[in-house]
């Protein structure tokens, strides 16, 4: 395994984020009438938004999909994790940035490349940024039926989106790449957002913690539908095991897919994903910083694809 695994790159914003600055509450409602509604003065008597109220959040992310990607209906169950855009945006972007690294310095591009989204949730939200951003195509996985199909209605109802996403159903829960990936399928990046609680318990823990965070008022029983559903939070063993997991299904597709990465919230899993890619001989892992605010998150990328056999994926897929 190559030793700079735990080199890490940025710790702000990608440049390519077009949401970098301060947003442009004007230019939005302007593109996005509905959001006026949530608009309010903060503290300082500066136009802002409510960020505890699941609705404002929901809206105002809609409006950004609508006026910086063209992406003019995005709706699902209110039940399901509204995700934030910015945020979604740099892991896409990092990702474009390891493909570049992998490339000689040149981003491959085009709906040749095909990207794996594990877990897309209703918002399908990684394959449409990935889409809108570089004309990639994206197979979007989910356990849940109904997930899958608020996915299918948004991809539908957004002719920019058709053919360039195409959704599976993981019918196996315990899987994770098995059933999902084709035998002859050739895929240059998985991406993952796992859920990241061990228990509901922790998950209603949590959603307190960022109501009060957001609001300053302290809640028993907060809108759980500003952090989403059961499956998309919880997971036996939290983010630590479900990472376990996938690593050790992904040695079966050792040969299918160039990149392998997932998000990892928790700084103190590294050092258990790192033993265990060490074990399983990967043959180079990459550790990315990102910063959201005050969220500090990073990915892992691993590959098994030999510095050879990276030259002819190179050849085959990306000239």
């Amino acid at each position: 395994m190559s030793p700079d695994k735990k080199k890490t790159q940025k710790t702000e914003l990608h440049p390519r984020n077009k949401n970098r600055g301060r947003y442009d509450l004007a230019a939005l409602v302007k593109t996005h009438p509905a959001l006026k509604n949530y608009v309010i003065l903060n503290k300082y008597g500066d136009q802002s938004l409510d960020f505890s109220n699941p609705k404002a959040v929901k809206t105002l992310n809609q409006a950004l999909l609508n006026h910086y990607y063209g992406i003019k209906n995005w709706d699902f169950p209110d039940q399901n994790l509204c995700p934030p855009i910015p945020g979604r945006a740099d892991y896409i972007h990092y990702i474009a940035d390891l493909l570049i690294a992998s490339n000689l310095g040149k981003l491959p591009s085009g709906q040749k490349i095909l990207g794996l989204d594990i877990g897309t949730g209703a918002s399908c939200i990684y394959p449409i940024l990935a889409a809108t951003e570089y004309a990639w195509k994206f197979i979007a996985s989910d356990i849940n039926p109904s997930s899958i199909e608020a996915a299918k209605k948004i991809i539908y109802a957004n002719p920019a989106l058709h053919g360039k996403i195409e959704c599976r159903l993981q019918k196996q829960p315990k899987h994770i790449f098995q059933q999902i990936i084709r035998s002859n399928e050739q895929i240059d990046f998985c991406i993952c957002n796992p859920p990241f609680h061990a228990s509901i318990a922790e998950a209603q823990k949590g959603s307190r913690r960022k109501v009060k965070n957001l609001s300053g008022q302290k809640s028993k029983t907060p809108q759980l539908n500003f952090s989403g559903s059961h499956h998309e939070l919880v997971y036996r063993g939290g983010e630590r095991q479900f990472i376990e997991n996938m690593i050790q299904e992904s040695k079966l597709f050792a040969r299918n897919v160039f990149w392998f990465s997932t998000l990892v919230s928790k700084q103190a899993n590294l050092k258990g994903i790192y033993k265990s890619l060490e074990k399983i001989k990967a043959h180079k892992v990459e550790t990315i910083a990102m910063q959201t605010g005050n969220k500090s998150s990073r990915i892992v990328a691993w590959t098994f694809l030999s510095d050879r056999e990276q030259k002819h994926w190179r050849k085959d897929r990306w000239k």
